[in-house]
């Protein structure tokens, strides 16, 4: 019979889900942080989504504001406002040190404490993604010579999670349809797209992943079917946008977004 008190893992599952419930997202990743520390187990679902739920919200926050920043920024530099440029400037680096120092924490998770031989092919799959992201995240900002090894990281991370989702081995693998699986192949093509400006590679990725799914629709489980039909329609809506930009390209129209 239980005594009721709670293990140390349950007590910051616990705050996890209250912090969210708060909308105090950087106390939900403090508690989520303290929980991979632990190394008592492979993270459960709920575990493995309170933690991204909970970075996501933290990295998105400073995305949104540097982007912002940028936007504004490039207005004043339009106007030749030196002075004002040069304080937006500082105030968007600052904005990336956030970034940088979001980014470098949880990359530093998954690789000391969650991507391990034990894992299943699901959480790798799903690390390695996420590892794939927080990579583009900083290739968003930084120039350069780090751009392009951040970059280059980005993209290993997500092969790595292609190649495991893919393995067409018996008991390996995810099937086509598992929203893990498509979520991975909407998230590699963005970075093909924004990051590497490779529109073709995105298209074929969305296009081979949204038709793979299709043909595989009716192994489509009930419990997954709204999260992996809402990825399939977001795969969808790229192509379209992005087969439109390659088209305007060719034609001598606007190639930016």
């Amino acid at each position: 019979m239980s005594d009721g008190s709670l293990s140390e893992r349950e007590r910051l599952v616990y705050s996890a889900k209250l912090a969210e419930q708060a909308e105090r997202y950087d106390e939900m990743v403090e508690s989520m942080k303290a929980l991979c520390k632990l190394d008592s187990g492979e993270l459960s679902i709920e575990e493995r989504n309170l933690l991204s739920v909970g970075y996501k919200n933290v990295i998105g926050a400073r995305r949104a504001s540097w982007r912002i920043l940028s936007s504004i920024e490039d207005k004043e530099r339009a106007k030749s406002n030196e002075a004002n440029s040069g304080q937006i400037k500082t105030y968007r680096s600052k904005v990336e040190n956030e970034l940088t120092s979001i980014c470098e924490e949880i990359l530093a998770i998954l690789d000391n404490h969650l991507i391990v031989d034990s894992a299943s092919d699901e959480s790798k799959v799903f690390y390695y993604k996420m590892k794939g992201d927080y990579y583009r995240y900083l290739a968003e900002f930084l120039q350069q010579e780090d751009r392009s090894k951040v970059a280059g990281q980005a993209n290993d991370a997500y092969a790595e999670a292609t190649k495991i989702a893919c393995n067409s081995a018996p008991d390996a693998g995810l099937p086509p349809t598992h929203p893990i699986r498509l979520g991975l192949a909407l998230n590699y093509s963005v970075f093909h797209f924004e990051i590497q400006n490779k529109p073709t590679e995105a298209c074929a990725l969305a296009k081979q992943a949204f038709d793979d799914a299709i043909a595989e629709l009716d192994t489509l489980s009930e419990e997954s079917y709204k999260d992996s039909t809402l990825i399939m329609q977001l795969l969808r809506d790229n192509l379209t946008l992005w087969t439109s930009d390659i088209n305007d390209t060719e034609e001598g129209g606007e190639g930016d977004q």
